[in-house]
């Protein structure tokens, strides 16, 4: 069988899968709904947390973006895996102990504040579909290669199963359908990891092989990275290994885009509502233990898949005749997000750094999907990839629909709206809200603002400017009050969010001199960050402290008790 059916083999039976989970899991209850009846095991919680946390850009985007950008890439691999430290020590067993359902129900609880359960719920709402609509784009990016459909199409399909499961299943059958969604990507990723890694260096071990010496051909006995380095050089790219060079990011920047995706992990609050549905705090602990070993097979493995992909690339494409192009290349460039535009009339793909000589334009999410076709890999290792990559876009989508539902059903209409509003309607609505939700994830996945690495890390973004200060100092400082809270929030995600607009949608033109102290938009949730602090402890100092009850609370919160 060729590609397509394969694909369509793949991806058929692992839908089937997830809808017959959805199906045999269905919510009945709004503590279904919203926490799956907080009786997910731990380390079930702990694989699903890595499904609903491994997106599409960790998927798709991740080792696409390390692969042209070499080590200034890996801010994202840093800042998303050490973003989890920060989780599972400051947040997640006091949240879990807490109890409710959401985080903005902690807020406004702990706030003891409708208006700034209000501010938190624009703020999920707002966070959640910046992210999402990266999670939809690369549906899109999937479906419009190996099913030869337009993108849009391919964002209708992912609409439509991510509608069935999240709006029948809830979070009990978001949680199962992303156990069964992990094990479908983890595999997806390692085997072609494995075999490139095999088939260049010798050496079976991904991890390792990309730091060993080529096997055959042109460069054997080389180091891969030595011998990369050689041919950036040799093309006029900046060195792939090298740091803070021309061509690359400055220190400044890089430090505050790792700082910004790291603290935005540890706000983002899809991922937060994971540990409301572990039995207790000790769970939760445990859960987020657990989920850092599954996130770290694919973490550890994203380095060298880009530094494969990128070798095989270069030597695949670069000087050849385009009438000799390989038939990957061909397939790739009917989807728009490949492209050879002969400046010389030579008829002969170049690829430089110069961009006044080069000739080819990649997208860079499709470096991923792309790296087993490159390397002449069996047709069903190229179908299982498209199956994976699908499985880490819908199982964040799924997560980030519910978290828009839940803030739309429970945090506004029930807890603020109309608070007799009784449990089969508010089930009703929770189901209604995600069918909305879905139809404006398919819109912004149809016309998205970026690729899928830099949509998400504007999410991350927001969510540190927004959630992350409000969240601990709401945990450990009894004198923070309602007023600084929603001051910290609405100037947090105030800043950072005219920051990306200006310069994504308004001044497009201008380059990194115009950026305020070197710092790009996908980092500018650092500073939005840090005024959140500063203006909500400044405005709790000035204003009356928090009821005794509340202030109890936080004390309690911390005690070294189950929940």
């Amino acid at each position: 069988m060729g590609i397509q059916d394969w694909t369509y083999v793949m991806v058929g039976l692992t839908f089937s899968i997830y809808i017959g989970i959805a199906v045999w899991s269905r919510a009945r209850s709004t503590r279904g709904f919203y926490v799956a009846g907080r009786g997910v095991p731990a380390l079930a919680n702990g694989m699903a947390t890595g499904a609903d946390w491994m997106s599409a850009a960790s998927f798709i985007s991740m080792a696409g973006l390390i692969s042209f950008m070499g080590y200034t890439g890996t801010i994202y691999l840093m800042g998303w895996t050490g973003g989890y430290v920060l989780l599972a020590l400051l947040l997640a067993p006091y949240l879990r102990k807490f109890g409710k359902y959401t985080v903005p129900d902690f807020v406004g609880e702990r706030y003891y504040s409708q208006a700034a359960r209000i501010v938190a719920v624009f703020c999920a709402i707002f966070v959640s579909f910046t992210y999402v609509a990266g999670q939809m784009r690369g549906v899109g990016v999937v479906f419009s290669r190996f099913l030869e459909v337009p993108v849009e199409q391919g964002v209708l399909i992912g609409m439509a199963l991510v509608f069935i499961y999240a709006t029948l299943g809830g979070m009990r059958g978001i949680t199962y359908t992303q156990v069964a969604q992990y094990v479908v990507l983890i595999i997806a990723y390692l085997i072609p990891a494995v075999a490139i890694s095999y088939k260049i260096t010798g050496n079976p071990i991904p991890q390792l092989g990309f730091g060993d010496q080529i096997a055959s051909g042109e460069h054997a006995g080389r180091y891969l990275l030595e011998a990369l380095d050689g041919i950036h050089r040799d093309l006029g790219f900046p060195e792939y290994t090298a740091a803070f060079v021309p061509g690359k990011k400055p220190m400044i920047d890089v430090l505050a885009i790792t700082a910004a995706l790291m603290i935005g992990t540890a706000g983002l609050p899809h991922v937060l509502i994971r540990f409301y549905t572990v039995k207790s705090a000790r769970a939760a602990r445990w859960s987020a233990m657990w989920a850092l070993v599954f996130i770290a097979i694919l973490y550890t493995t994203a380095p060298a898949v880009a530094t494969f992909a990128r070798v095989n690339m270069i030597e695949t494409l670069h000087q050849t005749p385009y009438d000799e192009a390989p038939a990957w290349f061909k397939t790739w460039e009917e989807t728009k997000l490949i492209a050879f535009d002969d400046k010389d009339g030579d008829g002969v793909i170049r690829y430089s750094g110069d961009a006044t000589l080069n000739e080819l334009t990649v997208d860079r999410d499709i470096m991923v999907l792309a790296n087993p076709e490159i390397a002449n890999l069996p047709a069903w290792v190229i179908a299982l990839v498209a199956a994976g990559a699908l499985a880490a876009a819908l199982s964040t989508a799924a997560g980030l629909l519910l978290v828009i539902s839940s803030a739309v059903s429970h945090d506004l209409f029930k807890s603020v709206v109309k608070p007799d509003l009784s449990e089969e309607g508010e089930l009703w609505l929770a189901r209604a809200a995600a069918g909305v939700a879905v139809v404006v994830a398919g819109i912004l996945g149809i016309y998205p603002p970026g690729f899928v690495a830099q949509v998400v890390a504007f999410a991350f973004g927001l969510a540190a400017s927004s959630f992350f200060p409000i969240l601990v100092l709401g945990i450990f400082s009894r004198r923070t009050t309602k007023e600084g809270a929603i001051a910290g929030m609405v100037s947090g995600i105030g800043l950072t969010a005219a920051y990306i607009i200006y310069f994504k949608f308004i001044d497009t033109t201008a380059g990194a001199d115009a950026y305020w102290f070197g710092i790009s938009p996908e980092g500018i949730g650092t500073v939005g960050m840090l005024l959140n602090f500063a203006v909500t402890m400044a405005v709790s100092q000035v204003t009356a402290p928090p009821p005794e009850d509340v202030q109890r609370m936080v004390e309690e919160v911390r005690l070294p008790r189950e929940a």
